[in-house]
């Protein structure tokens, strides 16, 4: 039995990979603001909410790397460095943010998960009008999850 695929290529379009850098850059953004949070949380619910962000940046850490190594599967190559990533990200990094309290800390990164999720939806658009499945696969996946996290986050404040 032959198996039948269609768009494979070693290298895919130029346009999913800078898709997929546009999800790193805000994966990474939202990884060190979840830790960043993890370090500074406090008041009654300290013990949950320590947990909760350590959970999404030790999520997110994991994920950068799969979506990072995911351009290189297709064929390109990844700028790791931090400033290339904060200057285009939509998630902005608030130089205030280790100041907030838990409820800020909680909408803040609640509103991040939800931009992350748009994020690799359109991510995951561009992917499927190129062929490329596997790459809209890995976008869909990851923004269930971040969908999830910015309801456990909102469920903490609603």
């Amino acid at each position: 039995m032959s198996i039948e695929t269609t768009n494979i290529s070693a290298r895919t379009h130029p346009t999913v990979a800078q898709a997929m850098y546009q999800c790193v850059a805000e994966t990474t953004v939202t990884t060190m603001m979840a830790q960043n949070f993890h370090w500074n949380v406090t008041g009654m619910a300290f013990g949950p909410l320590h947990a909760l962000f350590q959970d999404i940046y030790e999520d997110h850490f994991q994920a950068q790397d799969e979506l990072a190594e995911r351009i290189r599967s297709i064929g390109h190559t990844v700028d790791g460095r931090l400033t290339a990533m904060i200057d285009i990200s939509k998630v902005v990094e608030d130089p205030e943010g280790f100041r907030k309290n838990d409820k800020e800390m909680i909408t803040a990164l609640a509103e991040a998960q939800k931009t992350l999720a748009a994020t690799l939806a359109g991510a995951s658009d561009i992917a499927a009008a190129n062929g490329d499945k596997l790459t809209e696969d890995l976008c869909v996946e990851r923004g269930r999850a971040h969908e999830k996290f910015a309801w456990l986050l909102e469920s903490h404040v609603s």
